[in-house]
């Protein structure tokens, strides 16, 4: 889950991402059906730890994580989803209080038709950070 800690604190960091979706909108594991357009939601999707044969303090972690614009229509969607990847893409350094962090574009989803007739895609990131054992 610390991918998906790092991935929001990077799109709440954001001021262009802000400006189009408020930061109590920006959510991790599910968005309430009644929520305010635009929304943001961000899922671990998949981790790999590096197993070590001894532990010196942190173990070197990858994640994959998704996030997933609900937008209320097809323009605003594609405006969101690349200010999300403009945040987010190309990372590197300490964030979130994780050192050795960076951040990679793993592939833009298929346009979705979400709840209420919303318009959704996801955007998903690689996210590598050495996480204290």
């Amino acid at each position: 889950m610390s991918g998906t800690k790092i991935i929001g604190d990077l799109l709440i960091a954001d001021a262009a991402v802000l400006e189009k979706v408020p930061a109590d909108r920006i959510k991790a594991g599910q968005l309430p059906d009644a929520i305010a357009l635009p929304a943001l939601l961000v899922r671990k999707i998949s981790g790999v730890e590096r197993v070590h044969l001894q532990r010196v303090g942190s173990v070197r972690m990858t994640e994959r994580v998704e996030v997933t614009v609900r937008a209320g229509s097809y323009r605003e969607q594609e405006t969101i989803i690349r200010l999300v990847r403009n945040a987010c893409a190309g990372v590197i350094g300490t964030k979130s209080g994780f050192d050795g962090v960076y951040v990679e574009n793993a592939g833009t989803g298929p346009d979705l038709i979400g709840p209420g007739n919303t318009f959704e895609q996801s955007q998903d990131f690689k996210v590598g950070f050495n996480e204290p054992v």
